[in-house]
């Protein structure tokens, strides 16, 4: 019995490679090397755990504007435009405007530098693909498309670190795109920055949000079969520890939501989720609603971010860290160490299990502080380490905000209450980091992953038309 993560939607890349069509008669071998290179971007590309869509070589604006028509027709999350030696700006104009999908320019020459005293001109053609790029630069600008480009050398890893970064920032953008975006139960009465226009998530980043109510759950929770419950827990034994604390009867109802939640995420084809549900006096709803963490863990860990107190910026902020591949755990401020210079940071879950620094616990609850209910919580700590915080925070004009900051989780005392507890080193005074990560307009809760990941966090941001705030210290 394993617990085995979603299958999301595999990023689809475009790839269109170019030259100048004149050059062929004058230089016979050039056109053979160029193509070659191309194919060498494609297999690269393939190899980066997405689909490349290829509409070939293109040698003159024609062939351009049929290119610009297959991708188009292909919905590209990203397209790619190899730039193998000069080409005019008329041949990738019409890619760059058709599709509506962003752009990224590749100037990757054969080696490192060139051969000087044994080249003549055709060789060189083939080291020019900088020669048009201020040209599309300019071009792109007074068309209304948005300009980035790598340069580098076909085998030069720095330059495809940089453009695995715009192919999982094209995946989160695809992922807000496509996404399916689960809104249960109520506010948390009284946090009003925790408020989100569902239109909102629509008109900036794309997609659906979902309204649910506890009682699509309820339903669901009552058609759980003892079977199905007794299965769920022992899948829970296989993945985390058990304290003592944890009584069998509570443990069992965590399990019976578990088993409902799945089915809820997949009758809504959610791709993710944000809940709350107050309940009153240990009526189904109250139980319903408290009995969320285990299910909601084991969620999160699948690939489908789940947060709670309705934080629906917080769970999308999950998303985009998890398909970063850095995890995204449900946190907020606990606490400040002065005496080691580290914030204390965590929740009563949900949690990102995968990035536990080790076996995650499940410790009974009698009360859940602040909220109805009681039950079992999930308790980690966070791998020690390199991490990244993100918030999806909101203006007042209604727009949305990236704020991220780096630090490092460092081992020490943590408290033994529930929570996924983590000891963060951001490099200074934790106080003063405290106060200018809340003047950045970030939430009430946030995402933590692992490693450092502001460069991502850069490529996200402008593929997603976002500001990106960096908090530092």
């Amino acid at each position: 019995m394993t617990l085995e993560r979603i299958t999301p939607r595999r990023t689809r890349v475009g790839l269109v490679a170019g030259g100048l069509g004149a050059y062929w008669p004058q230089f016979p071998e050039l056109l053979p090397q160029l193509q070659a290179s191309a194919r060498r971007v494609a297999e690269r590309l393939s190899g980066m755990d997405c689909e490349v869509v290829d509409a070939g070589f293109v040698s003159d604006e024609r062939e351009g504007a049929a290119a610009a028509e297959k991708l188009r027709v292909a919905d590209c999350d990203l397209i790619i435009g190899f730039l193998t030696t000069y080409l005019t700006s008329s041949m990738l104009a019409p890619v760059a405007q058709r599709s509506g999908s962003p752009v990224l320019l590749l100037n990757l020459q054969p080696t490192e530098a060139m051969d000087h005293a044994n080249f003549d001109t055709g060789a060189w053609l083939a080291y020019c693909g900088a020669c048009p790029l201020p040209e599309m630069a300019n071009a792109f600008r007074r068309v209304g498309v948005e300009f980035r480009s790598v340069s580098g050398y076909l085998e030069d890893e720095r330059a495809w670190t940089r453009v695995e970064r715009w192919i999982k920032a094209a995946g989160v953008r695809a992922a807000f795109r496509h996404g399916r975006h689960g809104l249960l139960g109520h506010l948390y009465p009284g946090m009003m920055d925790v408020s989100t226009d569902p239109t909102l998530v629509t008109a900036q980043l794309g997609g659906h949000v979902e309204i649910l109510e506890i009682d699509d759950l309820r339903v669901r929770v009552e058609k759980v079969t003892d079977d199905e419950t007794k299965a769920r827990m022992d899948l829970a034994k296989e993945i985390f520890d058990l304290d003592d604390s944890v009584v069998e009867e509570d443990f069992a109802w965590g399990a019976r939501v578990s088993v409902a939640l799945d089915r809820l995420v997949e009758d809504f084809s959610l791709d993710s989720l944000a809940y709350y549900h107050r309940g009153l006096d240990g009526e189904t709803h109250e139980r319903v609603g408290a009995g969320f963490i285990l299910g909601a863990s084991l969620l999160t860990a699948r690939g489908i971010p789940a947060a709670g107190e309705f934080e629906l910026r917080n769970s999308l902020a999950m998303l985009v860290m998890d398909r970063l591949g850095a995890g995204g755990s449900f946190t907020e401020l606990q606490a400040l160490n002065f005496r080691d210079n580290v914030v204390e940071m965590g929740h009563d879950g949900p949690a990102h299990l995968a990035i536990s620094a080790r076996r995650p616990l499940l410790r009974g609850l009698g009360v859940y502080h602040g909220k109805r209910g009681w039950g079992v919580s999930v308790e980690f700590d966070v791998k020690h380490g390199p991490v990244t915080l993100l918030g999806l925070g909101q203006e007042r004009d209604g727009r949305f905000t990236l704020v991220a900051s780096e630090g490092e989780v460092v081992p020490g005392p943590l408290l033994a209450i529930g929570n996924t507890t983590s000891r963060v080193d951001f490099g200074g005074n934790p106080g003063e980091w405290t106060d200018a990560w809340s003047a950045a307009g970030v939430n009430h809760h946030w995402a933590l992953g692992t490693g450092h990941r502001v460069p991502e966090l850069e490529a996200v941001a402008d593929l997603l038309g976002l500001e990106l705030r960096v908090v530092r210290v």
